[in-house]
């Protein structure tokens, strides 16, 4: 699961540090000597994500279709933490997780939960039909809680790239290779973390009230 989730690190690796398995450094290559803690706490928050935007930059727009044929754009969530991930609704394992541990996060932030947009976009254009992932949605108890955004291979296809997600379908099967992470982007629309498709909940619980006020 680790190694879907650093795939999505190519195109955004100015934004996000590829950290994932050791953890965020906080000091860049060839630094001569450590920050002050004090003035590193005042000048970024600490978040739990693994992986951290040492220079945060604007997170990629784009404006697809919800399972309910509502159009949506990543733009409109301004002044909420987003949780951005991709996924499909016939997956055996992986997405099951991502979302139940999402669902778990947002039980826990309790009044907090209303700081956060999480949004999921479709790998499967074929397979996530509005029906399948209207069922998937009420299966996990995230009706009203996700945006799950559907569409053609050619319109999902163009956010797929604007985070490098690789996707690799196999129709016999009905199963989908595909990049695994979740996006922590700020109330500004800035993409600052990302987290593996194993992430800790508490890590979420902890960055959405940072990632909503900054």
């Amino acid at each position: 699961m680790r190694k879907n989730a650093m795939r999505t690190l190519v195109s955004i690796a100015a934004v996000l540090a590829a950290a994932l398995a050791a953890g965020c450094g906080s000091s860049s290559p060839g630094s001569s000597s450590s920050p002050d803690p004090a003035t590193t706490a005042r000048a970024k928050p600490a978040y739990e994500a693994p992986a951290v935007a040492d220079t945060p930059q604007p997170a990629p727009n784009f404006r697809l279709r919800n399972s309910l044929g509502k159009p949506v754009s990543m733009s409109q969530f301004r002044g909420k933490a987003v949780l951005l991930t991709f996924i499909y609704s016939h997956c055996p394992d992986i997405c099951p997780l991502i979302v139940g541990n999402l669902h778990s996060a947002l039980q826990q932030l309790g009044p907090d939960a209303k700081k956060v947009q999480v949004v999921a976009v479709s790998v499967d254009p074929k397979g996530d039909t509005a029906k399948a992932v209207n069922q998937f949605i009420s299966n996990h108890d995230m009706t009203g809680r996700m945006e799950y955004l559907i569409g053609s291979k050619r319109q999902l296809s163009r956010a797929w790239k604007k985070y490098d997600v690789k996707v690799a379908g196999t129709p016999d099967s009905r199963e989908v290779d595909h990049s695994a992470a979740v996006y922590g982007i700020t109330g500004k629309g800035t993409a600052v973390a990302l987290y593996p498709a194993n992430f800790k909940v508490d890590w979420i619980v902890h960055d959405v009230p940072l990632l909503a006020a900054n």
